[in-house]
């Protein structure tokens, strides 16, 4: 008897779950998972960069290989350039291509990922899925959301680079620190 009773207990919760309605699922938005995306990215450089000490942004490898301060440049210097085919109102930041302290590469960092939330924040799903009005020669005709996503793509590429900057300088690069 109690293997019957077992066996139709469990029968009632296998039909109840199936009866059960999902929630309704949130429809996922082009423009609010790069916006997401972005932003989060933006904290992931800004941890990065913070995590090399002021002294050491002169830093490089090797004779030939850029300084520290020289990869996140390349990064504001990139999204600046790029995030500019993708039309839009919010002002194109004026940073100093040059900047090589601490302070100054982490605002010209700041301030383009800045441009590219505003950026992005004027774009609908379907004005992110239209063709870019000055997609860079490089990728040919390209989507606004290619290009915020070859930025991404391009950004983390750099961050690996800074990682072994800092290992290389004694520091543990922020996302693989342990509490």
């Amino acid at each position: 008897m109690k293997y019957a009773a077992r066996t139709l207990l469990l029968a009632v919760v296998i039909f109840s779950i199936g009866m059960l309605k999902p929630a309704a699922a949130q429809n996922p938005s082009i423009q609010g998972e790069l916006l997401k995306d972005w932003t989060e990215l933006k904290t992931t450089m800004d941890k990065i960069v913070n995590e090399m000490p002021d002294d050491k942004f002169g830093f490089k490898p090797t004779p030939a290989q850029q300084t520290f301060a020289e990869r996140a440049m390349d990064v504001t210097q990139a999204n600046v350039g790029l995030l500019g085919s993708l039309g839009g109102k919010a002002a194109k930041p004026t940073i100093d291509a040059k900047a090589s302290t601490k302070a100054a590469a982490m605002k010209a960092m700041d301030d383009s990922f800045d441009y590219g939330t505003a950026l992005i924040k004027e774009q609908t799903d379907q004005t992110m899925l239209q063709a870019a009005p000055m997609a860079p020669r490089f990728l040919g005709p390209s989507s606004r959301a290619r290009i915020v996503y070859f930025l991404i793509g391009h950004t983390w590429d750099i961050y690996g680079q800074m990682a072994v900057y800092l290992r290389l300088n004694g520091k543990v690069p922020p996302a693989s620190q342990r509490p």
